[in-house]
């Protein structure tokens, strides 16, 4: 075949380029999407479902889970945990109950399943229903974390095991009261995760072998937080987050750059800090809340505001959604509320994502595509709306799959979605949908 020359050659290479990087804009590898920031880049999606509501393409059966799935190019990854025991209980008792967590490979085109793994496992945390971190894929590899510790990595192609961690035994701590649930961080070689235990609050892991690269802090408990990276000062830094403070680490010895105290109720340090500028902002149950400024010329922060009443929000089951100097986000009220900051003002708050009336803990996963957010409900609707500094305005909602669990009295559905190739794939305790979301396809 001759090769196309000069310009035509070039213009055809840069043509795959752009392709290539739409195809990887297009997958969701890990929770919250390729940047960890619940932005999905998907052309011609649907701004209001069709008569009867969204196309469901495909139904695949499944167990018990909160862990949300990845999505890459074909494949779809899921955890999920299978026992004879009746565990969708509410409360904060402490039980034990025996099963099988397993990681499943299945095909995102039609649901079905390519490859699994299994392994037994004992549930001694609170809200036992199967694991809670959506897998990370990073290039060969797919990462898991279990609901009890179980840290484990694969070839994603055909599922063979790669290496695998128990971080209650190798770090000498116990489960949190709501499992394992701070979804690990890729950087560079590292696999950065909560492990808890004497001066290994956090650790970082060498992404191939497994093997401890550093180790850093002792916290009361620790936490759900994600870890988070960002270049304040002139240098890049791990924000990592535990009931008892919050500190900023060189993500490439572990070292401390400083330490701000936090003070988190029942050990609910959930949602990852967020950054808007030289601003960062964590909040959590019981009306906690924290703001810090970052310094320009080195690695330090300042504290502006703490427990503020009616500042920033209070979130429990969803993370934060910034854009700007604007945060988007369910409070524990079940109200979704707008914030600026760095100043914590609320411009208004709304209980309409979960009706009329705000439920406690109520949750909606926010995800925002162009000028629309895709809103994710505990009741399995999914919600069209326009979210900005001037308000709620909703655009549409369906119905795509049934809430299985409780929570407080009521029905949920408390799995986080993910978002690609034009579709939505999200799972409940008994099955995991792919929603049709691109127009005219």
């Amino acid at each position: 075949m001759q090769r196309a020359s000069g310009s035509k050659f070039w213009f055809a290479m840069v043509c795959q380029f752009l392709f290539a990087l739409s195809a990887r804009a297009e997958d969701w590898p890990q929770w919250m999407g390729p940047s960890r920031d619940n932005r999905w880049q998907a052309p011609n999606t649907v701004v209001k479902f069709p008569s009867g509501g969204p196309k469901i393409l495909w139904r695949s059966p499944v167990k018990i889970g909160y862990s949300g799935p990845a999505v890459v190019a074909d494949r779809l990854y899921l955890t999920e945990f299978e026992t004879d025991a009746d565990v969708k209980v509410s409360n904060f008792d402490r039980k034990a109950f025996r099963g099988i967590e397993r990681i499943k490979c299945i095909s995102s085109d039609n649901g079905q399943e390519i490859w699994s793994h299994e392994y037994p496992v004992e549930y001694s945390c609170s809200y036992p229903s199967g694991p809670r971190c959506t897998p990370i894929v990073d290039g060969n590899q797919v990462y898991v974390l279990g609901g009890e510790g179980n840290l484990i990595s694969f070839d994603r192609n055909n599922g063979q095991l790669n290496w695998q961690r128990d971080l209650k035994s190798d770090y000498k701590t116990t489960t949190p009261l709501w499992g394992f649930a701070s979804h690990p961080l890729i950087d560079g070689e590292r696999l950065i995760c909560l492990a808890g235990g004497p001066g290994s609050h956090v650790v970082a892991l060498n992404k191939k072998t497994g093997q401890e690269i550093w180790r850093h802090g002792t916290a009361s408990e620790q936490g759900y937080s994600p870890a988070l990276l960002v270049t304040a000062g002139g240098v890049r830094q791990l924000i990592v987050s535990s009931p008892d403070y919050v500190a900023s680490l060189n993500p490439e010895t572990g070292s401390e750059f400083w330490r701000q105290e936090y003070g988190a109720s029942n050990g609910a340090m959930i949602m990852t800090p967020v950054q808007s500028g030289n601003f960062l902002f964590v909040g959590g149950f019981s009306n906690r809340n924290l703001m810090l400024e970052l310094d320009n010329s080195r690695p330090k922060a300042t504290q502006l505001f703490r427990d503020k009443p009616k500042l920033g929000m209070s979130p429990v089951n969803v993370q934060p959604f910034v854009e700007g100097d604007l945060m988007i986000g369910m409070d524990q009220s079940g109200e979704l509320i707008a914030a600026e900051i760095p100043s914590g003002t609320r411009l208004w708050t709304s209980g309409q994502p979960l009706g009329e009336r705000p439920v406690n803990n109520g949750t909606a996963f926010l995800v925002k595509n162009g000028e629309h957010f895709y809103m994710f409900t505990e009741q399995g609707e999914l919600v069209i709306a326009q979210v900005n500094r001037n308000g709620y305005q909703e655009v549409d909602r369906a119905k795509v799959i049934e809430p299985t669990n409780n929570a407080f009295g009521r029905p949920v559905v408390w799995s986080a979605p993910a978002f690609a190739n034009g579709r939505m794939y999200v799972r409940n305790d008994n099955e995991c949908v792919c929603v049709e979301l691109t127009a005219g396809r």
